[in-house]
């Protein structure tokens, strides 16, 4: 194990405006005979917002975890920054992607900041020798990665609230948290899945100005939501999924215009449509293959 503890200078780069930092062509995942996600084109650039809405059961999610490594899609590619992503999630916050979770996913006994401070693993070299020993490099990594998980807090609001229990803040506040532990990795790229779910609208304004200064430091971002208010305010480009497949792509006002969109959002049957039972099946096989995802035994480098 390594004993270098300075700070990595591996931190993906700032892109620059207008660069396309992800790029997913014909992602398709199937579970057995059940297609969850078929063919899915999506790009996101540099100093962008883009939305991706559909209905309950379109595939969202399980588009998100073929982009961050969670399932490995059974055809199609997913690039950041023109270089194919390794199908390990730990591997793909390392090249410069980060996320939230639909269900919050905090440690719930341990500090705010410490919860941040988790995040910052993929930009540190301490080993376990180093942290044993204790030695000037390591509590010089230590103060530097403190210095950073304070300045999110207080990118957040949350900087009074440091050494609070995660479990003991308001649901709102903990949302904030998980996207303050995102950022802690120094993505290019992130990707936030129903961030205002269960939220006021107080809380869902503040959510919608937070991400805009997460885009204007640099960061772009992909937004799963169901909140149409929201998504249509935010985002510079909206592409919409039915049943695994993308409908269509473009403005919010193109978006809110097409027919078939609205068709799907009020449960109307349109071309090649596929039946409840179908849809039924494809959802069941999606939350099967999340619970062994989570049940499964993780290396030590995965956690």
């Amino acid at each position: 194990m390594t004993t270098d503890t300075t700070p990595k200078d591996t931190a993906p780069a700032a892109p620059t405006p207008g660069q396309t930092v992800l790029d997913a062509r014909g992602v398709t995942m199937r579970f057995g005979g059940l297609t969850a996600v078929r063919n899915v084109d999506l790009t996101v650039n540099s100093g962008e917002i883009v939305g991706l809405i559909g209905p309950n059961g379109a595939g969202k999610t399980t588009f998100f975890n073929c982009l961050t490594g969670l399932y490995i899609p059974t055809e199609g590619e997913v690039r950041y920054k023109g270089k194919v992503l390794p199908a390990k999630s730990f591997k793909v916050t390392a090249a410069g992607i980060a996320r939230t979770f639909q269900n919050i996913r905090l440690f719930a006994n341990m500090t705010v900041l410490e919860n941040v401070l988790v995040g910052r693993h993929t930009r540190t070299k301490e080993g376990l020798w180093s942290a044993l020993l204790r030695g000037p490099g390591f509590h010089k990594a230590e103060a530097t990665s403190r210095d950073r998980a304070m300045e999110l807090l207080k990118f957040i609001g949350l900087e009074k609230k440091a050494e609070h229990l995660a479990r003991n803040l308001p649901y709102g506040e903990q949302r904030k948290l998980e996207i303050a532990r995102a950022l802690a990795s120094e993505p290019g790229l992130l990707l936030l899945d129903e961030p205002t779910a269960g939220m006021n609208p107080q809380e869902t304004r503040a959510t919608e100005e937070l991400v805009f200064a997460i885009r204007d430091m640099g960061i772009a971002v992909l937004v799963i939501e169901h909140d149409m208010r929201f998504i249509f305010n935010l985002c510079d480009r909206v592409a919409v999924l039915v049943q695994g497949e993308k409908l269509v792509e473009g403005s919010s006002e193109v978006v809110q215009g097409d027919e078939r969109v609205i068709a799907a959002y009020l449960g109307e049957p349109f071309e090649d449509a596929p039946g409840a039972k179908e849809v039924a099946e494809v959802e069941a096989a999606e939350a099967n293959a999340a619970t062994q995802t989570d049940a499964a035994p993780r290396k030590e480098n995965d956690r």
